[in-house]
């Protein structure tokens, strides 16, 4: 959680203060105690897919600190190439399909992702994670559909930070208690504490062992908050700085600290090493994009377009 935290933070200050980083940038900062909890309880055979606000969760899933860093500076040893940006960190090495520019098209893809596994018949989950204001797609309606149809070994995780772009959550539906929408396919769901990890990590535990089991998917509402704009640019006008600072008070990395000094899990001293060492990690991720080369022009089309002429091979 402090690894991306920092990551977070360092990097804004790279794009705000020295222009390094350009494009669009979406934080996760305040979201950290989901991408913490999924880990915790999940296997590395899992798959992970999510929306533009992708880096926590990509450095969660363990795509390295490093090609994380050279990817929002564009270089060539990105974990897209340079060519994704912020919004489409990838690591396939890792299971980790990506951020998605498109709002709500990773959940239509996630569902693939479960229809793959389910057809090799393997015990791998994946988990799905989208914003509230993609809950409002037409895609989610569908997905869900086919998913409870087939029973596919999806999670359905709505990280839900109340303001989608910038239009709370109330200023949307009627329904403004998203779990809810899984009633209507009769799929398994609950409302959860997103800045608690231990809430997280139990009810990810329960519904990725429902769906091992072949007991099909389950929507989590994951009540969270964003400290940040929903990008770099958002005046932020939709709130009040009040309302950030109330919510400030329920920090999931500062609640986890107090919990792991208090109930002898690690000392001051450890807590100050763990973040010592965290920014040595992120320092050097900024040393390896800087001094990584940019992609070369003849890169420019590959990953890009396909030769029809290709003979695709079906096995």
């Amino acid at each position: 959680m402090q690894l991306i935290r920092q990551f977070e933070l360092i990097s804004e200050e790279k794009y705000k203060m020295e222009g390094k980083i350009r494009g669009f940038y979406h934080a996760y900062v305040g979201q950290e105690a989901i991408a913490a909890g999924c880990m915790t309880s999940t296997l590395s055979e899992d798959l992970f897919i999510t929306s533009y606000r992708d880096h926590g969760l990509a450095i969660a899933k363990g795509v390295s600190v490093n090609s994380c860093m050279a990817e929002l500076y564009g270089k060539a040893t990105g974990c897209a190439k340079g060519k994704g940006g912020s919004m489409h960190f990838f690591g396939k090495d890792v299971n980790f399909y990506g951020g998605h520019g498109i709002v709500g098209a990773q959940i239509g893809t996630g569902a693939g992702l479960a229809f793959a596994e389910q057809y090799r018949d393997s015990e791998n989950v994946v988990l799905c994670f989208f914003g509230d204001g993609a809950a409002r797609q037409g895609i989610l309606h569908e997905t869900f559909n086919l998913a409870m149809l087939w029973k596919l070994p999806v999670i359905f995780i709505c990280e839900n930070n109340n303001y989608a772009m910038g239009t709370s959550i109330e200023r949307t539906s009627n329904v403004i208690d998203i779990y809810k929408l899984a009633d209507a396919y009769e799929m398994p769901a609950d409302a959860v504490d997103g800045m608690s990890p231990e809430s997280v990590h139990e009810a990810v535990d329960r519904a990725v062992k429902r769906a091992r089991e072949k007991g099909g998917p389950t929507l989590l509402e994951l009540k969270t908050y964003r400290y940040k704009g929903h990008s770099i640019s958002d005046p932020q006008k939709y709130r009040s700085k009040d309302e950030v600072e109330e919510f400030k008070d329920q920090d999931p990395i500062q609640q986890i600290r107090t919990k792991i000094i208090a109930s002898n899990i690690a000392t001051e001293e450890d807590i100050l090493a763990i973040n010592a060492r965290v920014d040595s990690i992120v320092a050097e991720s900024v040393k390896f994009a800087e001094e990584s080369p940019w992609p070369d022009d003849s890169e420019v089309l590959k990953d890009v377009y396909v030769d029809q002429n290709y003979p695709f091979i079906i096995d």
